[in-house]
């Protein structure tokens, strides 16, 4: 008996309609899935702030909200300043490193710990330390970048999630609320960092690049200035100085490079910046600016609102009253200095940030009631949500600005 066959075609003549129509069949199924409203796919926009995407009429388009990670700096008589900055920029998606230098007290230390331990929202996301073992830190001196090197080194273990760090000392305040800064950075390439830049130094090669100094905070339990050297240096020749503002907005990835080093610069620099003034002024602004991975990731701004004497002294104005009109116009998120309890704080915190005394700046996440005086951050929803307020559209504005194509090429590491 013969067995049965399936006959394939081998004729030449069916071969090629029968392509043409799988082909055709392929094309018809993934122009399907790709036009699909249901489908998992949502694409991004190619510009960043355009209208289309920052539109709330569909939200599906919306990108990934970020995560921030914060250190707020501070010394002796800190805490109240410190605790009502926290409450200010707090957000559950975000982490917080506070710190107080030794020369603050074991009680303050103290205090700090158990605010942040007892406070029921921080308690239940656990998003907020405090550094336990401070070292001295001298303004002037290397003190102040190792004291930032150790504070990233511990986000960087405390969570691998977050996606820019941020630095602020006790005398900041945020301009804006987390829901709006969250917003506006969602659209924004990830490995952007913010940090005021030039190597157009002038007068600081004499002042800055070529002095030798030492920090005893190096080596002494007890605040004390700077030593110089007689001695002064050449300008280097293997690498060229970038400096700028101390106060950055740095990605995740540029700072895992400058801590875990895996290139030798970042080990090259900080050893350089040891006997340097004002090092944390220079140290991540010329490792930015000297690696070719990272150089064309930066943005010549500081993202601060600050007032400086003319000619400008060691330490900024006292930003007041007076000058808050301008900081709202300005489209940045942070401004300093503000003295403790200035009243202009207080009309920050009424006008911009609807925050009450003793209190979190409401955001999205809170979905209390505020009736009898309740704080509606004590019932919380998803912190994955945000609700950004008009105040959004001037750092949206400022942003656009800085990423225009004729200012963030041209600003970048000159």
């Amino acid at each position: 008996m013969k067995r049965t066959h399936i006959r394939l075609i081998h004729h030449k003549k069916w071969k090629t309609p029968i392509i043409v129509l799988t082909i055709l069949a392929l094309i018809l199924l993934l122009t399907l899935i790709f036009t699909n409203p249901i489908s998992s796919f949502h694409p991004k926009s190619q510009s960043p702030l355009s209208k289309s995407t920052i539109s709330t009429e569909n939200a599906e388009i919306f990108p990934d909200l970020p995560r921030l990670a914060y250190l707020i700096s501070g010394t002796k008589n800190d805490v109240v300043r410190i605790k009502r900055l926290l409450q200010a920029v707090y957000h559950p998606r975000n982490y917080y490193l506070l710190n107080l230098d030794l020369e603050a007290l074991d009680s303050e230390r103290l205090e700090l710990a158990k605010y942040v331990k007892l406070d029921v929202v921080m308690r239940e996301f656990g998003n907020v330390k405090v550094v336990g073992k401070s070292d001295l830190v001298t303004y002037k001196g290397p003190t102040m970048l190792a004291s930032m090197l150790h504070a990233i080194a511990v986000l960087l273990k405390v969570s691998k999630s977050w996606d820019w760090f941020i630095n602020l000392s006790a005398s900041d305040y945020p301009l804006m609320t987390q829901d709006d800064i969250l917003h506006i950075f969602s659209y924004l390439p990830r490995d952007l960092n913010f940090l005021e830049h030039s190597s157009n130094i002038g007068y600081k090669e004499f002042s800055r690049v070529r002095p030798i100094i030492i920090d005893p905070g190096l080596y002494h339990l007890k605040k004390s200035g700077v030593f110089w050297a007689k001695e002064k240096r050449s300008v280097p020749a293997s690498f060229k100085v970038f400096m700028g503002s101390e106060w950055v907005m740095l990605s995740r990835s540029f700072l895992e490079f400058c801590i875990w080093g895996w290139d030798n610069l970042p080990r090259t620099l900080l050893m350089y910046y040891t006997n340097f003034l004002f090092s944390l002024e220079g140290y991540f602004h010329t490792i930015v600016c000297n690696h070719k991975d990272y150089q064309n990731t930066t943005v010549n701004h500081d993202l601060h609102y600050i007032k400086w004497d003319n000619p400008p002294k060691q330490y900024p104005i006292n930003l007041t009253l007076n000058h808050f009109e301008d900081m709202v116009q300005s489209g940045v998120p942070f401004a300093r200095t503000f003295a403790t309890d200035d009243p202009v704080l207080d009309k920050i915190d009424k006008e911009i940030l609807r925050r009450s005394h003793g209190r979190f700046s409401p955001g999205a996440w809170c979905v209390g009631t505020t009736s009898l005086g309740k704080d509606p951050c004590i019932v919380y929803g998803s912190i994955d949500v945000v609700k950004p307020s008009a105040g959004s559209r001037s750092l949206e504005k400022l942003i656009g600005k800085l990423l225009d194509t004729e200012n963030f090429r041209s600003g970048q590491c000159k």
